[in-house]
């Protein structure tokens, strides 16, 4: 971004922390706390493991710095309840990272579905069918952990697509589901496989099955049905109409400067936030919008692990 310059980085990691420094030529901080108070940046992006989410970002607003936090909003609901307290009160702009909103596609299906041309949603299903090795653990051990990561599929990698789906089909009134461990209980004590039966406001029903033991990652599907029309997300945007007319909406191709399977949402979702640092009202994915994914997860491990709920949500 042409518009944007980065005055510091933080980082605990000695080792990376003076990576950062000399790879992108600027002060580097131990503390992020000392960093806002003699960097005095306009935001902070805070891409630590999901157990600092909410305590960085806290931080951040109280001082009204604003900030980019990644998912999922906090590792714990209490901590995910304290930042969105902590929004509400401050001054300070705050978004959360749920870039595939922004994929053409998800927008494309939203603005089908919220304009009534297609009728009522009767229904929906997705699927996250991927693949993660013990090694992508062992890497960084906080992610194979309740107390580090919260979570493991639902929370890393599918909190995307529960996102997508209770923003496309509305709220969750209540989700019954199951997580366990299928492939990879040597290496991590959260899970790798999940299912769940959610309800929807208007009585709509969705089903979502996700796992981390294929062999490897296929696309992530996202189907809804309606009175009208069958919109079946792979990669593209089939639209098939009660007609038998379709219509495809191709997704953007080209990456962004990061990690290829950001894509360039990652980099769009971004570029809002910062256009919108003038306006008076929140960015729309502000920790609130981010808690009704975070409370959907949650659930499913209050219901799959009742002797460790207080560990798990």
């Amino acid at each position: 971004m042409d518009d944007v310059e980065l005055v510091a980085v933080c980082d605990t990691d000695p080792g990376r922390l003076a990576a950062a420094e000399a790879a992108h030529g600027v002060p580097g901080f131990a503390d992020h706390l000392t960093m806002i108070a003699e960097a005095a940046p306009d935001v902070v992006h805070i891409c630590t493991p999901h157990d600092q989410h909410a305590s960085v970002a806290v931080d951040c607003l109280d001082a009204g710095v604003n900030a980019i936090v990644e998912k999922p909003l906090a590792h714990t609901l209490d901590e995910g309840r304290r930042l969105v307290e902590a929004a509400e009160r401050s001054s300070a702009k705050i978004g959360v990272c749920y870039q595939n909103r922004y994929n053409a596609t998800a927008q494309e299906m939203h603005r089908l579905l919220t304009s009534g041309t297609l009728g009522p949603v009767l229904g929906a299903s997705a699927t996250v069918v991927w693949h993660r090795t013990g090694d992508y653990y062992r890497d960084r051990p906080w992610r194979g952990t309740w107390a580090g990561g919260g979570g493991g599929l639902l929370m890393n990698q599918a909190i995307h697509t529960v996102d997508l789906l209770q923003w496309l089909v509305g709220d969750v009134t209540s989700v019954v589901g199951h997580a366990s461990t299928r492939a990879l209980g040597d290496v991590i004590e959260v899970e790798d496989t999940a299912e769940f039966v959610a309800d929807h406001e208007g009585g709509v029903r969705s089903v979502f099955y996700a796992t981390l033991a294929h062999v490897t990652n296929a696309p992530v599907t996202l189907d809804v049905l309606t009175q009208k029309a069958t919109l079946s997300l792979r990669g593209d945007l089939t639209v098939t109409h009660e007609d038998g007319t379709v219509e495809v909406v191709p997704e953007r191709a080209v990456a962004s400067a990061g990690r290829a399977y950001w894509g360039v949402s990652h980099e769009l979702l971004i570029k809002d936030f910062y256009a919108q640092l003038d306006v008076p009202e929140p960015f729309w994915l502000n920790p609130a919008e981010a808690e009704k994914s975070l409370r959907i997860v949650k659930d499913i491990y209050g219901q799959s692990y009742p002797e460790r709920v207080a560990e798990v949500i």
